[in-house]
């Protein structure tokens, strides 16, 4: 299946089944089963995704910015270079997997009351992206705390249990307290849920045992020269498709009042000097309209 595929990519995402079956010599469940075996769900899911890939381009060269270039030219390279990233990661992304950590996010938050745990762990850029998901998380009255320091990640991860969900985020997926805290989480029975790059340390330490969830944030961003920016990019896109997922597995039923709530309450700090400068002019008298 894998030959027919290379040689011919948009052949592979138009034809029927069985005509696929038929080049490659085997049964037409042999190719839903090739599919499914990539990641995704089967020959639909990943017809619709290469079909994306095969129109738009996708891989891409990345465009590295030079030392000469203009505004103009940094403002191109770096917004393509984006969007081709989250373009990239549409039609890559192994739905799957992405479906067994909103369920086990979900069922945590659920079970806030009886102890259960959601903790976020990053370094770096990717402390970053973890206290803007513990910040989305919070929003959803879902209990959850984003840590950054190494010892305390040894220290919360080492309190996990069964149930608990453990998100890793890391670009290069080689930081050795992410590894250590990985494993410590694992040990202690919680979920892993990894967002990194494939074929990282990390990767392999997650994809170890199959209760233990992968998110594959590739791209061809050089982090040696450049400040991360595309692979932040794509955590904070992925933590927001979690959070979209969790909440509606929560249902809006339950979120809606309180969401409004929240906002109605913001609302009222945001407008609080206008309010008081309002009051203030009516305990003087009638307004006046000269400067």
């Amino acid at each position: 299946m894998a030959k027919v595929l290379l040689a011919d990519p948009r052949s592979f995402a138009t034809l029927p089944v069985s005509e696929l079956a038929e080049h490659a010599r085997v049964s037409k469940p042999t190719v839903v089963r090739f599919c499914r075996s990539v990641g995704y769900d089967g020959l639909a899911d990943f017809k619709r995704k290469l079909a994306g890939s095969v129109n738009e381009g996708v891989p891409f060269v990345h465009r590295a910015v030079d030392d000469d270039d203009k505004a103009g030219d940094i403002v191109v390279k770096v917004t393509d270079n984006a969007v081709a990233a989250l373009l990239r990661y549409r039609n890559d992304a192994a739905s799957q997997s992405v479906e067994r950590a909103i369920v086990a996010l979900a069922q945590a938050g659920r079970q806030a009351d009886q102890g259960r745990r959601i903790e976020f762990y990053g370094v770096g850029n990717s402390g970053i992206v973890a206290q803007d998901a513990q910040h989305k998380f919070f929003r959803l009255g879902v209990t959850a705390t984003a840590v950054s320091d190494g010892h305390v990640q040894v220290m919360s991860a080492t309190m996990l249990k069964p149930g608990d969900c453990a998100v890793i985020i890391s670009n290069s997926g080689r930081s050795r307290d992410l590894l250590d805290v990985a494993d410590i989480a694992r040990r202690k029975g919680a979920t892993v849920i990894a967002i990194t790059a494939s074929g990282s340390p990390l990767a392999r330490e997650v994809q170890q045992s199959p209760q233990h969830i992968f998110l594959a944030a590739d791209h061809p961003e050089d982090a040696d020269r450049y400040s991360p920016m595309v692979s932040r990019l794509l955590h904070l896109l992925i933590i927001d498709i979690l959070t979209t997922g969790v909440a509606l597995r929560m249902g809006s039923a339950q979120l809606r009042p309180m969401l409004q709530e929240i906002k109605k309450n913001l609302r009222l700090r945001r407008y609080a000097a206008d309010v008081a400068g309002a009051a203030e002019v009516e305990v003087g008298g009638s307004k006046d309209s000269t400067p």
